[in-house]
């Protein structure tokens, strides 16, 4: 299904809207070096990717609303918890919040509407275009400008190129948008700009897995070529019929929170950015005698907390071993409702039931020293 779905979105591409052709390629496509960008307050430079939360269309009444993306506040202590994937960026579009904030978390309003705001603690102006080329001096400022690949005129680049406190985000809307945005970023090199940048997806009136699978690419492309300094991803969707009687978290989870835990997956995925445990998993066949999706899911509940940990889910032990790659942990399916577990890729037990197996992996975290207890009562 997944190999489906991809080429099924490449048909699209045949008559995508022409991307300006690249006479010399400034990086080397085989090694990976991140583009060279300065530092705007905690983003670009050799700070890890950030990730950008959208709000602009989400009623927020309090603190409450935060918890989707890793934010948890605590009322009688009058402290707020991070979970190690929350956002850093929240986006308000025209909104406002009349209640405090960490002092890590930005806010990003649009420019007419944070021009209008009293108080500018801790948010920042988006800005398009024609009101950034409208500034006759710079303030400033930290500030962002949200651009499309045709949009660098000489004029623009020129400023942006002194312009230092300036976050640059770049939307696409071409059907191979990837390349058009890599294209982008040969443009940056090009021309010495060393502003950091966000890059941005919108994906509309797709399911749930197809943003995951869409996604993945789109930004894991970019970010393995050593591009982008945060992610920010929207999307409408619309739920297949098999997601509409899923047992799985990611369906029945809010838009926010699937977002933010989609764009975390794909940081961690491409080495950018660890904040959880890892999984690796086969893709299935007909050797597989459990149901990979749910093991895996059922094995994340209840390990997901171990950032940094790597735990394989292999369906067979004829290909298993060989693909768990680096892993840590190994969960292989060696007959119908036997287990085998592996430390790295030394066998520790064998024939394990399947309704012991998970319990078996813990305990062999444990006596690794490698595991800790979730937070509790919800704190992060």
């Amino acid at each position: 299904p997944v190999a489906i779905s991809l080429a099924n979105r490449y048909k699209k591409r045949a008559n995508h809207k022409p991307i300006k052709p690249v006479e010399e390629i400034p990086i080397d496509p085989i090694s990976y070096k991140r583009r060279e960008t300065f530092e705007v307050s905690g983003i670009g430079g050799s700070n890890v990717p950030v990730v950008v939360a959208d709000y602009s269309s989400r009623k927020i009444s309090n603190q409450k609303d935060f918890t989707d993306i890793g934010y948890k506040y605590d009322e009688p202590s009058d402290k707020w918890y991070l979970s190690d994937a929350a956002a850093d960026i929240i986006y308000l579009g025209k909104l406002n919040i009349n209640f405090e904030i960490p002092e890590n978390l930005k806010l990003i309003i649009d420019y007419a509407d944070w021009n209008k705001l009293d108080s500018k603690k801790l948010r920042y102006p988006l800005l398009t275009i024609s009101e950034y080329l409208a500034q006759k001096t710079f303030f400033d400022q930290i500030k962002f400008l949200k651009l499309k690949s045709d949009d660098l005129s000489k004029d623009l680049l020129s400023k942006i190129k002194s312009d230092s406190k300036l976050v640059l985000t770049i939307e696409t809307d071409n059907e191979h948008g990837m390349a058009e945005q890599r294209r982008f970023f040969f443009e940056l090199i090009n021309q010495e700009i060393k502003n950091p940048v966000i890059i941005k997806r919108d994906y509309q009136n797709i399911s749930l897995d197809d943003v995951r699978l869409y996604s993945s690419t789109d930004f894991g492309g970019l970010l393995i070529d050593g591009f982008g300094d945060g992610v920010w991803l929207t999307t409408e969707t619309e739920k297949s019929e098999s997601e509409k009687t899923s047992k799985l978290t990611f369906v029945k989870e809010s838009k926010e929170k699937f977002i933010n835990r989609t764009l975390f997956g794909i940081l961690q995925a491409t080495r950018t950015r660890i904040s959880k445990t890892e999984y690796i998993a086969c893709p299935s066949c007909g050797r597989t005698l459990f149901d990979l999706q749910e093991t895996t899911e059922m094995i994340r509940k209840r390990t997901e907390h171990l950032k940094g940990v790597k735990i394989a889910i292999m369906g067979c032990i004829v290909n298993g071993p060989g693909e768990m790659a680096d892993a840590d942990y190994g969960y292989v399916g060696s007959g119908v409702d036997k287990i085998t577990l592996y430390r790295g890729k030394e066998i520790i037990k064998r024939s394990v039931s399947s309704s012991l197996a998970v319990d078996d992996l813990i305990e062999l975290i444990k006596e690794d020293g490698n595991w800790t207890e979730p937070a509790e009562s919800g704190i992060f």
